[in-house]
C-alpha cells in the first residue's frame, strides 16, 4: 500500500517532538519530584500532559505545512516535467518564487539542464534537416542522369559520358559531406584522454606550412612565426591541424583574383595566437554571425563549385571551444577575411608535472 509522502514525514516529525517532549518532561518531572509536595505534583503533571498534547497537535500541524510547502514545489517540478514528456518541443519551465534555499537551486539547475537539452534537441533537427536538404540535390542529379540513360542516354556517347562524369561529381561530392558529417560527430563525443594531450607548437605549424606551400605553388604564403621554442598548448595535435587545414584550406578557396595568403602564428606568456588572412571574396557583416553555424554558406553555388559543404568552420570552431580556445573571425567584402585563434599555453608549473609523471612512468 503506498502512503503518501506528506503523512509519512509528517508523522515521523511529530513523533520526534513528541519523544523530545516526553524526555524533557521526564526530567522535569523528576526534578519537581524531590522538592515539590504531592499536590504540586499532581498539578504538575496534569500541565505537564496538557502541555503535552498541545505540543503534539501543534508539531502535526507545523511539520504537516511544512512539508505541505516543499511537496508543492516538488509538484510544479514534477507537472513540468510531465509536461515535457508529452510535448518534448515545449518550452514549459519550472517557475518558483525566487529564494534562497535548496528546492529553488535545485529548479534552477533543472531550468538550465531543460534549456540544454532543448538546445541540443534543436540542433539535432536541424542537423537532420540540413543533412536531407544538402543529400536531396545530389541525389536527384543522380536520379535525373540514370533515367535519362535509361530512357534513350546510353545511346549517345556524347550524353553516355556527360552523365558518368556528372554523376561522380555528384558521389564525390556526397563523399565529402559524409565524411565531414562524421568528422563532426566525432567532434562531439571526444575522448575525455584527448583533452589532456599537449602539442608543441612550433614544429606542427613549420609542417603545415611546408605542407600548403608544396600544395599551392601558384600562391604567395606570407608565414610569420613568432613562436617561443617549446611553447605547447593543451590539445590534440591532429585536432589543431584539423583545424588549421579547415582555415587554410578556405583561405586558398576563396582566393580568386590576388594570390596571398597571410599565415601568423605567436605566443605571449599566456596565449598561442594564430592569423590566418586571405585576400579573396571577403563576407558580409549579416553572414559573418552565421559562417560557423553547420551547413551555413555565404554563397551555395560558389561553394558547391570548390567543394564546400559549409562543415569545416562548425568543425573547427566546436574544437578550438572544446579545448577552452576561441575563433573570431573579421571580414570585409571584396577585401578578404581574416580568421583569428586564441588557445591557452601549457604554463611552466604544468610542464614540469607532465615531466614528472613522464618518468614516474
Amino acid at each position: 500500500m503506498r502512503i503518501s509522502i506528506r503523512f509519512k514525514w509528517t508523522a515521523i516529525i511529530s513523533i520526534v517532538i513528541l519523544m523530545a517532549y516526553i524526555f524533557v518532561a521526564v526530567l522535569a518531572m523528576r526534578t519537581v519530584q524531590h522538592v515539590a509536595s504531592v499536590n504540586e505534583i499532581n498539578t504538575f503533571t496534569t500541565k505537564l500532559v496538557v502541555g503535552g498534547v498541545v505540543v503534539f497537535i501543534l508539531g502535526v500541524l507545523l511539520s504537516f505545512f511544512a512539508v505541505t510547502s516543499v511537496l508543492n514545489d516538488l509538484k510544479k517540478i514534477n507537472k513540468t516535467i510531465d509536461d515535457l514528456n508529452k510535448k518534448p518541443d515545449s518550452d514549459s519551465r519550472i517557475k518558483l518564487r525566487k529564494r534562497n534555499d535548496e528546492v529553488y537551486d535545485l529548479t534552477v539547475n533543472i531550468n538550465k539542464m531543460l534549456d540544454r537539452m532543448q538546445a541540443y534537441t534543436n540542433q539535432q533537427k536541424e542537423f537532420v534537416e540540413d543533412v536531407s536538404h544538402e543529400l536531396r540535390t545530389p541525389v536527384a542529379v543522380l536520379e535525373g542522369h540514370l533515367s535519362m540513360l535509361q530512357r534513350w542516354g546510353k545511346d549517345d556517347p556524347e550524353v553516355l559520358n556527360d552523365s558518368i562524369n556528372s554523376s561522380l561529381q555528384e558521389l564525390k561530392r556526397m563523399q565529402s559531406l559524409i565524411q565531414e558529417m562524421l568528422d563532426l560527430t566525432r567532434v562531439e563525443q571526444i575522448d575525455s584522454a584527448y583533452l589532456e594531450q599537449t602539442t608543441e607548437v612550433k614544429s606542427l605549424f613549420t609542417q603545415v606550412y611546408n605542407d600548403f606551400k608544396m600544395l599551392h605553388p601558384d600562391f604567395v604564403i606570407n608565414f610569420d612565426d613568432d613562436i617561443r621554442e617549446g611553447s605547447k598548448v593543451r590539445i590534440y595535435r591532429n585536432h589543431l591541424e584539423q583545424v588549421l587545414v579547415i582555415l587554410l584550406d578556405n583561405a586558398f578557396k576563396y582566393s580568386t583574383e590576388r594570390k596571398e595568403i597571410n599565415f601568423a602564428a605567436s605566443t605571449n606568456s599566456a596565449l598561442l595566437e594564430v592569423v590566418v588572412q586571405d585576400y579573396g571574396l571577403g563576407i558580409a557583416k549579416n553572414d559573418l554571425k552565421r559562417i560557423f553555424n553547420r551547413f551555413y554558406r555565404v554563397d551555395k553555388a560558389r561553394s558547391r563549385k570548390r567543394g564546400g559543404n559549409g562543415l569545416g568552420l562548425s568543425i573547427a570552431k566546436r574544437l578550438i571551444e572544446i579545448y577552452h580556445g576561441s575563433l573570431e573571425v573579421e571580414s570585409v567584402v571584396g577585401s578578404g577575411t581574416v580568421f583569428k585563434i586564441e588557445l591557452p599555453l601549457v604554463q611552466e608549473d604544468e610542464k614540469d608535472d607532465e615531466n614528472e609523471t613522464k618518468k614516474n612512468d
